[in-house]
C-alpha cells in the first residue's frame, strides 16, 4: 500500500500554519552538493588514476540511480492494482482513488482520465475531499442532475477538478478563484477539456464579497448551477463567502455545496447558510455533507 505522505495528511486534516510550514519545508537533497564535491576533487587531484577511479564511481552511481528510478516507476504504476475490490467497496465515495505521478494526480470521472497538477504552496493548489465527493455525485447522478448546456459557476475552484468534471458533463463552465491560483487552474482546465467538451470552460478571478455587483452584475451574470467544494474551513472570510453565494444564487439557480466538517465555525456557517437559502441535504457520509440550495424569493 502507498505510504502516508504530507500531501495525504493535508488532504484529510487541515494543517495549522505551524504544521503546514513543517510539511512544506521538505529536506533539501544533498545530491547536488555531493556531485559538486566530487567535481572539486577531480579538479584538485592531479593523477590520472584518481580521475579514472572517480569517473568509475560516477558511472556506477548513475547506473544504480537509473535502476532505482525504474523500480520506483514500476511500483507507482502497479500500486493501484494492489488494492482489492473489497477494500475499494469499503471506502466512502469521497475517498480519493488515484495514483501519483511526478507532481500530478490522476482521476477517472465521466469515463475520462483527468490529470491534475497540484501546488503545495497554498490551500487552493491541492485536491480537497469535498471536491472528490462532489465530482462523484455529479458523475453518478448525471441523469437526475443534467449539466448539459447549463451555465455553471464554480467558486473557490482551486485546482479545477470539479470544473473539469462539470465541463465533461456538458456544462458551460466558469471556474473562479483568487488571482494567485488562476495559472494552475487554467492549465488543468485546458489540459483536461480540450477537444473533449461541448463548451470551452472559462477562468476568472473572484474575491469573495468584493465588488460583486461591479464585476459580476446580476443582470448579466446568471447561472443555472453554482458549485462549491470545501470552501468552508478555518479562514476569516466566511461572511464574505455567504454574501458571494447569495449574489450568484438567483431565482432559477441551484447552489450545490459540498464540505467536510472540521471546526465549530463550520456549524455556524451551516446554520447561516440554511437561514439564507431554501436548503436540503443531498448526501451525508460521516463528516462529508452535500447540500443543495435555492434562493428565498
Amino acid at each position: 500500500m502507498m505510504g502516508v505522505s504530507c500531501r495525504m495528511l493535508r488532504l484529510y486534516n487541515l494543517a495549522v500554519p505551524g504544521l503546514q510550514m513543517q510539511f512544506e519545508s521538505a529536506p533539501i537533497s544533498l545530491a547536488g552538493e555531493s556531485r559538486g564535491h566530487r567535481a572539486f576533487q577531480m579538479d584538485t587531484l592531479s593523477t590520472p588514476v584518481a580521475e579514472e577511479t572517480d569517473s568509475m564511481r560516477t558511472e556506477e552511481e548513475e547506473e544504480e540511480e537509473e535502476e532505482e528510478e525504474e523500480e520506483k516507476e514500476e511500483d507507482e504504476v502497479q500500486e493501484p492494482d494492489a488494492e482489492t475490490d473489497a477494500q475499494k467497496q469499503q471506502k466512502p465515495a469521497w475517498v480519493p482513488r488515484f495514483f501519483f505521478r511526478v507532481g500530478k494526480e490522476v482521476y477517472n470521472y465521466v469515463g475520462q482520465e483527468i490529470v491534475i497538477e497540484e501546488g503545495l504552496d497554498s490551500y487552493g493548489g491541492m485536491i480537497w475531499p469535498a471536491a472528490l465527493a462532489l465530482c462523484h455525485h455529479l458523475d453518478s447522478h448525471r441523469d437526475q442532475l443534467s449539466l448539459v448546456d447549463k451555465a455553471v459557476l464554480e467558486i473557490g475552484a482551486g485546482t479545477g477538478l470539479v470544473s473539469v468534471v462539470a465541463a465533461l458533463l456538458g456544462g458551460w463552465v466558469t471556474a473562479t478563484d483568487l488571482p494567485d491560483v488562476l495559472s494552475n487552474l487554467r492549465y488543468n482546465l485546458s489540459k483536461n477539456t480540450r477537444g473533449r467538451c461541448r463548451h470551452t470552460p472559462q477562468v476568472a478571478a473572484l474575491s469573495w464579497g468584493q465588488d460583486l455587483e461591479q464585476n459580476y452584475p446580476s443582470s448579466v451574470y446568471r447561472y443555472d448551477y453554482v458549485l462549491a467544494a470545501d470552501v468552508v474551513y478555518h479562514h476569516d472570510f466566511l461572511p464574505e463567502l455567504l454574501v458571494t453565494m447569495k449574489h450568484f444564487c438567483r431565482p432559477g439557480t441551484t447552489l450545490i455545496w459540498a464540505n467536510k466538517v472540521r471546526f465549530e465555525t463550520d456549524f455556524t456557517f451551516t446554520e447561516n447558510f440554511k437561514k439564507a437559502f431554501n436548503t436540503s441535504l443531498l448526501v451525508e457520509d460521516g463528516e462529508m455533507k452535500i447540500y443543495t440550495a435555492t434562493c428565498k424569493e
